[in-house]
């Protein structure tokens, strides 16, 4: 049986959002609801709450919540479409990231080299290319930067020629087990307790679906949508979505002066309260899949800041 899906940082998140009864907010990552419906236990009537997702199934949970609750829109995208909603709209942004325990439970998904099963990886698989059709025609070049770059994998190149290798001998690679029996055999050292595949398959999935782009997207789109006093909550599994994150709130919250020019006051700061939360060693024991998460959060000034991409490494 898979284990019991627990959301991640779930009280310190929503303690974060420092939630007004009345007020607009966005869960970014629907997943199965955890956050969800604790934000809404603390919203009153005339609260509203606009939650997105990729995943169909995650859609199909939500539209089950919705029809229970009108204070619930749901959104069938990822969340980088928060930057469409209105300027000044939104009290608090919720954003989860990676990829979900449901997820990676599935064997149907393809995201988890644990499970034997198709090659897919996709956060909605109506929608692009899965994981084996990709790997079926990229290059050894693209196949190598992809897994270096998001996977920070120093066997990268090893890695791709191996795939490409097998290409040739034996066809596509099609299933999560195979990819992992050759990634196994083209990675020579690996930290103790951590599977060779882990990197791969992580880099692969950022790239499929896009995930440090839509990132930069929805961070930028806050600075737009959020009110004065407005919160965001990002909580990050992996160094380059946290690294991402952390980039784009300092960029933000100062301003460089040179000194070299004539005395002027620097613009106000886009971003204050800046803080970063680790979850407990309770949490971490109770769940193997806490370890990594860090949850960082800042507060929207009144500051009128034209939206920056901020660096995403």
């Amino acid at each position: 049986m898979p284990p019991e899906h627990r959301t991640v940082l779930l009280n310190e998140a929503v303690e974060a959002l420092r939630i007004q009864p009345d007020g607009h907010y966005i869960d970014g990552t629907f997943g199965r609801g955890g956050h969800s419906r604790a934000i809404l236990a603390r919203l009153g009537p005339a609260g509203r709450l606009t939650v997105f997702d990729k995943d169909p199934q995650a859609i199909a949970v939500a539209q089950a919540l919705a029809a229970q609750d009108a204070r619930v829109t749901v959104r069938h995208e990822g969340f980088a479409a928060l930057a469409g909603l209105a300027p000044a709209s939104v009290d608090g942004i919720l954003l989860d990231l990676g990829v979900s325990s449901p997820q990676l439970d599935d064997p149907a998904r393809g995201f988890s080299f644990r499970h034997d099963g198709p090659l897919d990886m996709r956060m909605d698989p109506t929608r692009g290319i899965s994981a084996a059709e990709w790997l079926a025609t990229a290059s050894v070049a693209e196949m190598t930067e992809v897994i270096r770059e998001y996977g920070e994998e120093r066997f990268a190149a090893s890695i791709a020629k191996a795939i490409d290798r097998r290409r040739q001998e034996r066809g596509p690679v099609r299933t999560t087990t195979e990819l992992a029996q050759i990634v196994a055999g083209a990675v020579k050292t690996r930290e103790p307790g951590k599977d060779p595949a882990t990197r791969t398959f992580q880099a692969l999935r950022i790239h499929l679906n896009a995930e440090l782009e839509e990132l930069q997207q929805a961070l930028s789109g806050s600075l737009r949508v959020l009110r004065p006093g407005g919160r965001l909550v990002v909580i990050s599994f992996h160094s380059l979505e946290d690294r991402c994150v952390k980039r784009f709130l300092q960029a933000h919250a100062r301003f460089p002066v040179d000194r070299r020019l004539p005395m002027v006051a620097p613009p106000p700061p886009a971003w204050a309260e800046l803080a970063r939360i680790m979850p407990s060693a309770q949490e971490v024991a109770a769940n193997v899949r806490a370890r990594s998460a860090v949850l960082r959060c800042a507060t929207r000034t009144a500051a009128a800041v034209a939206p920056s991409q901020g660096g995403a490494r």
